[in-house]
């Protein structure tokens, strides 16, 4: 089932007096994140945003409520969650979160590789390491190797080429 949150960043510190917080986006672009009027502590805690801009590859956000330096230290090293409803993706993308623990198979044979097990975000492409079976395996999130990905469905088609396999 489908978490009706969505983990989007955290925040790593305060930014300037006014009690604005500095959050490592984890999304494809920190501009993602300027769509967004509410954002959600961990356990659903609804923070509404006053603000939001780009500082380099980061997010600076004012919320309601927070106004001093003081205000904004109580919430350094907390997740920032979005609500799924409010969450639009382009059609083919999906969030890395309903990647997780899809079963992945290879697209010639049909055969069960495993599941993703974690998703590694280098900055030329997403790369997911599939484990669970005989053989760990990391294959990049490119169209030349992900043949299909089926979120409903819960799996992901693979090409595979020699290279993207180890010894687990």
């Amino acid at each position: 089932m489908k978490s009706q949150f969505l983990e989007t960043g955290q925040i790593v510190n305060t930014h300037g007096v006014k009690g604005e917080v500095k959050v490592v986006p984890w999304a494809d672009s920190p501009e993602y994140l300027k769509q967004f009027h509410t954002f959600y502590l961990e356990g659903g805690t609804p923070l509404k945003a006053l603000s939001v801009r780009v500082d380099k590859t980061n997010v600076l956000i004012r919320f309601e409520g927070v106004d001093t330096v003081e205000a904004a230290m109580k919430l350094k090293g907390k997740t920032l969650s979005v609500s799924r409803a409010d969450a639009k993706l382009p059609a083919g993308r999906h969030f890395l979160a309903d990647l997780m623990g899809l079963e992945v198979l290879d697209a010639a044979t049909g055969e069960r590789l495993g599941v993703v097990e974690d998703i590694l975000t280098p900055p030329a492409h997403n790369v997911y390491v599939v484990g669970g079976g005989e053989r760990r395996y990391m294959i990049p999130a490119v169209p030349a190797f992900i043949a299909e990905t089926n979120v409903e469905g819960g799996y992901i088609k693979v090409n595979l080429i020699e290279g993207l396999e180890t010894d687990v």
